[in-house]
């Protein structure tokens, strides 16, 4: 157990070690190395940008816009937080710019109306949508209800739930406190519980 701990630190340490490296050369003009910053992150990048916004064209161009403001931004990158950490934290600023420049953002529901930044403790299990998945009716239920949610709520199980982001990383991606962090994944797992809760009471009585 022990030795398995040593082990993730060590390896979370080279993987830092190795991302503050490609980026050393990238500030010195080297596109190959960018090139591999690109690929490592450019799939999970688009699926966020994708669930924030909807529309896959519109997803697209934040992605690409996302790793232009990288490669500009990479000399203000100082590593206190991790490369993946980063282009999120880029990620999701530029869907908020687009969604307020569109005036469309979601509609808060009205589990938001709790005091978010108030800590609250409860249970971490991991929703999944392929596991919960019993058709595609039910998986076209889960996602409209994680598009319906505002998007401090959905950046945030996102981030969690399906890019697999410590507590503390998401904080930092958002520039929000822990505590905020933990709040709005309870009222994001609240709003999908409520969705799938009337699904399923639904489908007892039609049956």
């Amino acid at each position: 157990m022990e030795l398995s701990i040593r082990a993730k630190i060590l390896n979370s340490h080279s993987d830092q070690a190795s991302e503050l490296a490609l980026v050393e050369r990238c500030r010195n003009q080297d596109s190959e190395a960018f090139g591999k910053i690109v690929d490592a992150y450019q799939h999970r990048v688009y699926g966020f940008v994708k669930r924030m916004v909807s529309d896959p064209e519109e997803a697209t161009d934040i992605s690409q816009e996302v790793f232009i403001r990288a490669y500009q931004g990479l000399g203000r990158f100082d590593g206190r937080s991790s490369l993946r950490t980063w282009l999120f934290r880029i990620a999701y600023n530029l869907c908020v710019d687009r969604a307020r420049k569109a005036d469309r953002s979601p509609q808060e529901s009205r589990f938001e109306s709790a005091d978010e930044d108030q800590p609250m403790d409860f249970p971490d299990p991991r929703w999944d949508p392929e596991s919960l998945l019993l058709g595609v009716e039910l998986f076209a239920v889960v996602e409209a209800a994680i598009g319906s949610m505002s998007e401090k709520l959905r950046s945030v199980l996102l981030l969690h739930d399906r890019e697999d982001l410590a507590y503390e990383e998401i904080a930092m991606a958002l520039d929000l406190p822990i505590g905020t962090v933990k709040s709005r994944l309870f009222l994001a797992r609240a709003h999908l519980q409520r969705a799938l809760n009337g699904y399923i009471a639904g489908e007892v009585k039609q049956s």
